[in-house]
């Protein structure tokens, strides 16, 4: 079984549109009504949700962006800092027609999802967040994302790259040797390579408490949310999911167990029908 084989059955594409000024990946899916955006964490793709596109793209259209400076999508130059993530989804969303649309974001997806209900509400219809980050800034898991994300960057060495996918995963089988080497080629294509200084800024303690998703912005959040955390994240504590659910009115929260930090990969059909019949 590989990435793509779960797509087999699906009527999908890939593009490359200028977005925003940037070159930008999307893969689209089914044909629904309405539209459901999905946007990957630090140093990721689309390849993070292809579990999911299948049972999404159902009920949905779905659309799975390479977000500025990520995969194959480019970065027209600067720090990649939450507001120019929110502005770069917008573009998107403008340029596709759609005033309103749910979103599933995980990791920095979600923190960027979230920012984008807390300012624009009238373009989000359903939220649901997937192990999202931007609440704290921890110094100890700033570094373990930014250390392990540039050795694997900066070192043609497989075996990094796997070991900075594994940190995701409760269980390091969900890790296949193909989405080492999706991943491996994305950390090594010059421009990723030359823009992972800009890509990692939000692992600097002074840019990450200036874009922080606040108590107050959550607040503000009017999307109905669903939050979905591992118990074992890597990244963020059980306490933290739930301080988020307490800060967004509403907001409903699901723990996985035996999870890590892509619950929506390592338990896709339990995520699966959590998240359609929440959206739904």
């Amino acid at each position: 079984m590989t990435l793509w084989t779960d797509l087999a059955e699906v009527d999908f594409a890939i593009s490359h549109e200028t977005v925003g000024g940037a070159r930008t990946r999307v893969l689209r899916a089914g044909a629904g009504p309405d539209h459901v955006v999905m946007l990957h964490g630090t140093s990721g793709h689309i390849e993070a949700f292809v579990r999911n596109i299948p049972a999404f793209s159902q009920r949905f259209t779905v659309h799975a962006l390479d977000m500025l400076g990520h995969g194959y999508t480019d970065n027209p130059g600067g720090d990649l800092r939450i507001p120019r993530y929110v502005d770069h989804v917008l573009a998107y969303l403008d340029a596709q027609g759609i005033e309103r649309a749910h979103v599933v974001g995980e990791s920095l997806g979600g923190w960027v999802a979230g920012r984008l209900a807390a300012d624009h509400p009238e373009r989000v219809g359903r939220l649901v967040l997937v192990a999202p980050g931007g609440t704290v800034a921890n110094p100890e898991v700033m570094d373990r994302i930014r250390t392990s994300t540039r050795r694997a960057v900066e070192t043609d060495d497989r075996a990094l790259t796997r070991q900075r996918l594994e940190l995701l995963m409760h269980d390091p089988a969900n890790v296949t040797d193909e989405l080492v080497d999706v991943r491996h080629r994305i950390y090594h294509r010059p421009a990723f390579v030359a823009g992972i200084d800009h890509l990692l800024c939000l692992q600097q303690m002074e840019n990450r408490t200036e874009d922080l998703l606040t108590p107050e912005q959550m607040a503000r959040i009017a999307a109905p949310t669903l939050i979905v955390w591992g118990a074992q994240n890597p990244f963020g504590d059980v306490p933290e999911a739930h301080r988020m659910q307490e800060s967004i009115p509403g907001a409903k929260l699901e723990i996985f167990g035996e999870c890590g930090h892509w619950p929506q990969h390592e338990h896709s059909a339990r995520f699966d029908d959590l998240a359609l019949t929440f959206l739904s």
